[in-house]
């Protein structure tokens, strides 16, 4: 039977048309469950930037929580220190640290030790060793070979290189008799050195300054340190000293600052709560001109966690924390943090203040409650088992199952076009055969005699 290279050429009709039109219908359960397959993915998207924002929050929710082991107090204090006569030197403050006022008096400082050399006989080095001791096996021990004719610069230099394993700096003094090797060893009495040999000679008149200890009395207690910066000469407290006192006190005041963490933290909380709740605005959202849903606009999980939000700041309260001489529990407003018309949450600097210079205490472990019970509360939508994952597991699986039969309808649809194309090729071939006998015929006909000219024949 003959066959044609495109629908259509034998019977003239728009055959490929025709059959275009018959698989758009049959394609339709196709393309709705492509599109199904584009919605759940748009509500995974948009399920995950739930996640975010919220997950978001309860990070800003636990940063008010103190670790495990730790008080609320502990985490938001933070301390300070300084002294009266600032120079006497520095304090600097750690953990471990504690309100307090000392008396300090500091009666002298810590030194190394600094030796000055006999004037080398015509500035040059002999043949020889030249070592720094610390005793005998001390590994910080440096032994030095040196020439006839090499001169001081070198020694300084070879001195210098060591430095990092001896602590002793070299440099040279060029006084009006010649030149004079300088070495300078680190503060403290453990830190004391002899040196000497190839040709260098440290004599004793030139040894301006022994290796000694800074020593100190703090509210009467002594305390002798091999450096100037004494550690931990209060839990969590260094003294990096300048100066003496010179025979006077000072005062050394710790201070203790609870305003500044919570601040910060609650700053970081309200701003946590105020995108995640402009986040679930937005994907709930509905405009009635453009007549545009949000990508979650009556989602159950997003109204769940719009209404659970709100719930935490209006029904989050201190119970048994209350301010000193009142008998009110403490809630968010209490510490300066209100929500406004737009549902948004704002932090007055001012109150929070206030409420920590009454009773920081308790303050500390409010904001230390809030955390808790935010964290608590968004754990059942973020968890790995909370409800957002959940759906995001449940559209997963509908967008495999949807795939596998978009596979399946498409093998089908395959098959269904080439009966369609095998039934329109052999329509195509039939017209064009009743075509051309119908042309065969019209001919025929055309070159018989008509019927008025046999009669006149006749």
């Amino acid at each position: 039977m003959a066959t044609f290279s495109a629908l259509g050429i034998g019977s003239g009709l728009d055959l490929s048309t025709l059959l275009e039109g018959l698989m758009g219908v049959e394609r339709k359960p196709l393309t709705a469950m492509q599109n199904q397959v584009t919605s759940y993915n748009t509500k995974i998207s948009a399920l995950g930037t739930l996640s975010d924002k919220l997950g978001a929050l309860q990070t800003a929710a636990q940063a008010l929580k103190p670790a495990t082991l730790q008080s609320a107090s502990e985490k938001f204090a933070s301390y300070s220190g300084s002294l009266a006569d600032d120079t006497v030197g520095k304090v600097s403050v750690g953990a471990g640290a504690a309100a307090g006022s000392y008396t300090l008096k500091v009666t002298s400082l810590a030194a190394g030790q600094k030796d000055i050399s006999n004037v080398a006989t015509g500035g040059k080095l002999e043949t020889g060793t030249f070592e720094i001791s610390f005793g005998t096996g001390n590994e910080r021990n440096v032994s030095i070979g040196t020439s006839a004719g090499e001169t001081l610069e070198t020694l300084r230099d070879t001195i210098n290189s060591h430095t990092a394993k001896s602590g002793v700096t070299a440099s040279i003094i060029n006084g009006a008799d010649g030149k004079r090797l300088v070495l300078n060893g680190a503060e403290g009495t453990d830190n004391a050195f002899t040196a000497g040999g190839g040709g260098v000679v440290f004599n004793g008149d030139f040894a301006t300054v022994a290796a000694s200890n800074a020593e100190i009395e703090l509210d009467g207690v002594k305390i002798t340190s091999q450096s100037n910066k004494i550690a931990d000469v209060l839990s969590g407290v260094t003294l990096d000293l300048a100066a003496d006192s010179k025979d006077k006190s000072t005062t050394l005041t710790i201070t203790r600052n609870t305003e500044s963490k919570l601040k910060s933290s609650l700053e970081a909380f309200v701003k946590a709560y105020n995108n995640a709740t402009s986040s679930i605005a937005s994907l709930g959202a509905y405009n009635a001109e453009t007549k545009v849903a949000g990508d979650l606009q009556g989602n159950s999980i997003l109204r769940n966690a719009q209404n659970t939000l709100r719930s935490l700041v209006f029904n989050t309260n201190g119970g048994d924390l209350k301010l000193s001489g009142s008998n009110d529990a403490l809630t968010l407003s209490s510490i300066g943090v209100s929500i406004g018309k737009d549902g948004a949450l704002a932090l007055d600097a001012e109150k929070l203040a206030a409420a920590v210079a009454k009773d920081p205490d308790v303050i500390a472990n409010f904001a230390a409650k809030v955390g808790a019970a935010f964290d608590k509360e968004i754990e059942y939508f973020t968890g790995t088992m909370g409800s957002i994952q959940i759906s995001k597991d449940s559209l997963n699986s509908s967008i495999r199952d949807l795939e596998e039969r978009q596979e399946a309808l498409t093998s089908r649809l395959q098959k269904v076009e080439e009966r369609y194309r095998a039934q329109f090729s052999a329509l195509d071939v039939l017209l064009s055969s009743l075509n051309t006998t119908s042309s065969y015929l019209t001919q025929t006909l055309a070159s018989l005699p008509s019927s008025s000219s046999s009669s006149s024949k006749n």
